[in-house]
């Protein structure tokens, strides 16, 4: 895994998902992580797949509740309250496509 982690770190999870292409997969595991957005931290479970995908992550409701984040697809970007003010976290749209074709290649 990317992250240096291994299967033995996954625990069981074991409902089907859908695929963006429409195929069924059983999930390789899940596993919570403590997260740091703007010095905001938050334990993140992530559901792990072993599927080609554009995405590095699918931030969930239930991430986006904890962190008090309003994301917005629109502008990629998400903005939540720090103690210092409001933060941004700003994604990049061609550095993503950059990603996605160098993991094609």
């Amino acid at each position: 895994m990317a992250l240096g982690l291994k299967s033995k770190n996954l625990s069981k999870y074991d409902t089907p998902l859908v695929g963006f292409d429409g195929q069924m997969m059983v999930p390789e595991g899940q596993i919570s992580l403590p997260m740091n957005m703007e010095g905001k931290e938050v334990m993140v479970t992530f559901i792990v797949v072993d599927s080609f995908s554009p995405y590095i992550a699918i931030l969930g409701r239930l991430w986006i509740h904890a962190i008090g984040a309003i994301p917005s697809t629109l502008h990629v970007k998400v903005k939540f309250h720090i103690e210092q003010g409001i933060a941004t976290v700003r994604g990049n749209q061609q550095v993503a496509r950059q990603c996605i074709v160098a993991a094609i290649n």
